[in-house]
């Protein structure tokens, strides 16, 4: 060979060799930090079918085949920008799980997740099922980013590092989950850690005078783990409560009859945020299905409250239809005499207006097949 070409040959497999150490750096370093405390949840595991691998690629199969997992025309994106001012009551979903919640002047960024893909890697694991709807940049002012876990349709590096490097706002998280957002660079003033039940006081002074927001750390029933370490760090739920009004964020949670304390405590709450898709018979104590959801609504809203469903129709992420959970939601919904007010991604719903909110449209999945 060459002198050329054993000198090209070598380039290549450096630059080859220097790619893959790059990538495993960058999967290090999405997968956070490690710990050695192990949590749990409370209640134990209610009986449900044996893990069945066969069953599982089966599932993934025939959810390939048939379509089942994306819909077949592109999911309608609104963009409504958010007033100056801060609503008493409204939130702004984004797709998924990430929204903005105003509550009695105030502004929460919950679980957001601008990235592509949910995944340590860059070119593998589920990938969205419709762009973000506005950009990170363009969200007005918060006062506060919650995270209700670790796991990566939760807990974003990439949103993560743009929210560090550009808003200087609080990121308040489950015991644990510290440990990550340190080992990504965000500085420890800005973190704050805390355990079920445990609250976090925010201030501000606004035209009527000075105004509070507890937000609280409050049970789930879930898991964690961004590698093969599990449970490691913990989950939440949270309260979000002020002076006139309460909202609820269900984050990522199985059914519990113990959101009922939540509720007595917290509660009753003025508008709910609770998760309806991603269940499976394999994993009932994992994710809600629609009509937990709704039992979960009427243990802890005030009557007349709304049900605002999330984490459904952005990420494929269980072998059901990806608009099943919203049709099963209103069907249960209507049953139980629950309002339900479901926006389209990037739309938001205010509870002064009368219509419903901007972005909100009857079924609008529906005919996207």
């Amino acid at each position: 060979m060459r002198t050329g070409a054993v000198f090209a040959a070598g380039a290549a497999s450096a630059l080859a060799g220097s790619s893959v150490l790059r990538a495993a750096r960058g999967l290090r370093r999405s997968m956070g930090a490690r710990v050695d405390t192990v949590y749990t949840n409370t209640d134990p595991d209610s009986p449900h079918e044996r893990f069945d691998a066969g069953k599982i690629v089966r599932g993934v199969v025939g959810r390939a085949r048939h379509g089942q997992g994306r819909p077949s025309r592109p999911i309608p994106l609104v963009a409504h920008p958010s007033p100056e001012q801060s609503s008493d009551l409204a939130v702004t979903w984004y797709g998924h799980s990430s929204v903005l919640i105003e509550v009695d002047g105030f502004r929460v960024l919950a679980d957001p997740v601008w990235g592509e893909r949910v995944s340590p890697s860059p070119t593998i694991g589920p990938t969205r099922l419709h762009p973000v709807p506005v950009a990170l940049s363009s969200l007005p002012p918060i006062d506060a980013v919650i995270i209700s876990h670790d796991h990566y349709d939760h807990l974003d590096l990439p949103t993560i590092d743009e929210l560090t490097r550009d808003r200087d706002v609080p990121f308040c998280v489950p015991i644990g989950v510290g440990g990550h957002l340190r080992a990504w660079g965000v500085p420890e003033d800005r973190i704050v850690e805390l355990d079920w039940d445990q609250a976090h006081v925010l201030r501000s002074t606004g035209p009527d005078g000075p105004s509070e927001l507890k937000v609280v750390c409050t049970e789930a029933r879930h898991f964690s783990g961004r590698g093969l370490t599990r449970n490691s760090t913990q989950w939440a739920s949270w309260s979000l409560v002020g002076p006139s009004h309460a909202v609820f964020f269900g984050g990522d949670t199985g059914f519990t009859e113990r959101f009922k304390l939540v509720g007595d405590h917290f509660g009753p709450f003025d508008l709910t945020l609770l998760p309806i898709g991603a269940y499976d018979p394999l994993w009932p104590d994992v994710h809600t299905n629609p009509e937990e959801a709704v039992e979960i609504h009427r243990m802890i809203a005030k009557p007349g409250a709304p049900l605002v469903p999330v984490h459904w129709a952005t990420f494929n992420l269980a072998f059901h239809d990806w608009s099943e959970p919203v049709e099963r939601l209103l069907a249960a919904a209507e049953e139980a005499g629950v309002t339900t007010v479901i926006p389209m991604p990037g739309g938001r719903v205010d509870s002064r207006d009368e219509r419903g909110g901007t972005g909100r449209a009857d079924d609008w999945w529906a005919g996207l097949g």
